[in-house]
């Protein structure tokens, strides 16, 4: 049985490119391999060999010939390009629920944001193997957002830069509008793999409006929506104060009274959600913060693999 790493653990680790690497290689890698599935792949040019890449690309005669290491590089038929597009409003700072240790200490938790960082990294790290052009997008209302985004590229050494530019970003206060994203919005009209990873918690159906602006019959959009255990079990107990990271807006209530009404509000948001996503063509996966990271990847990349067969 396959043992997944808990988010706990990998909150101690704090390493990005690390946690990346160790949540993507492995079983992980071979169902990549569905996202290029009828991809046509041809030889383009050489380069020279980088630290990271696979020794079975290197061309072992032209080394005969000129005792240095050099990568062959392909070419698709497709120009399809991979983006990762992170919210990155103050709501993705709720944390995972804490659990207590036999020692009567709470686990370190962790935040919505960070595990979308994670996330983010280990699919970059998949694709850039897999020899994608990938990029980043850094959805935020603060004026410096654009600065902490990357272009598309490929290769081990683009990955890294991804690395760095996750490690800088930083929460803005809300999901921004839409003329403030009309540059972003511009970078995603090639053919693409659109990840949009977000809580989805919106004031005024601002986040579906800019999915609907990236939607196209050349692209493919795939909306994950982090959750958590709090959200979607409720488990508090008497006199509880709530409050909006956004709005800073705090109500004090009694648990047991408001949770049957909450959990019925949740579920018919969810559904909402999903059925306005689906009329766009938009799929929706969902992912639990209090979840192993790799587990849920690999029920994604299956689920992923036996749609392309």
């Amino acid at each position: 049985m396959q043992q997944f790493i808990e988010p706990k653990t990998l909150a101690r680790i704090k390493d990005l490119p690390l946690i990346a690497k160790t949540v993507a290689e492995g079983f992980l890698y071979g169902l990549q391999s569905s996202m290029q599935r009828g991809v046509g792949i041809e030889f383009n040019q050489y380069r020279a060999y980088e630290v990271g890449d696979e020794l079975s690309r290197i061309d072992w005669k032209l080394f005969a010939r000129s005792d240095r290491y050099f990568v062959r590089e392909a070419k698709r038929e497709s120009e399809i390009e991979v983006w990762f597009l992170l919210d990155a409003s103050r709501s993705m700072l709720q944390t995972s629920s804490e659990k207590p240790q036999s020692s009567g200490k709470h686990n370190i938790t962790w935040n919505k944001l960070d595990y979308a960082k994670y996330l983010i990294a280990s699919l970059g790290y998949l694709s850039q193997k897999q020899g994608d052009v990938f990029g980043y997008l850094n959805l935020s209302d603060e004026k410096d957002a654009t600065k902490n985004s990357l272009p598309g590229g490929n290769g081990e050494k683009h990955w890294q830069k991804l690395m760095l530019s996750l490690s800088r970003t930083k929460p803005g206060v809300f999901f921004p509008e839409l003329g403030f994203l009309q540059r972003q919005i511009e970078q995603l009209q090639k053919p693409s793999v659109i990840f949009l990873i977000s809580d989805f918690n919106q004031h005024n159906n601002e986040i579906i409006e800019f999915l609907e602006k990236l939607n196209s019959s050349r692209s493919e959009v795939v909306a994950m929506q982090l959750t958590s255990d709090d959200e979607l079990k409720f488990n508090y107990k008497g006199p509880i104060r709530f409050k909006d990271l956004e709005t800073r807006k705090e109500m004090l209530v009694s648990a047991s009274s408001v949770k049957k009404s909450y959990l019925a509000n949740y579920q018919r948001y969810q559904d909402s959600l999903k059925r306005n996503l689906n009329e766009r063509n938009i799929t929706i996966e969902r992912f639990n913060i209090d979840q192993p990271l790799d587990s849920a990847l690999f029920s994604y990349l299956q689920q992923r693999h036996r749609v392309a067969k």
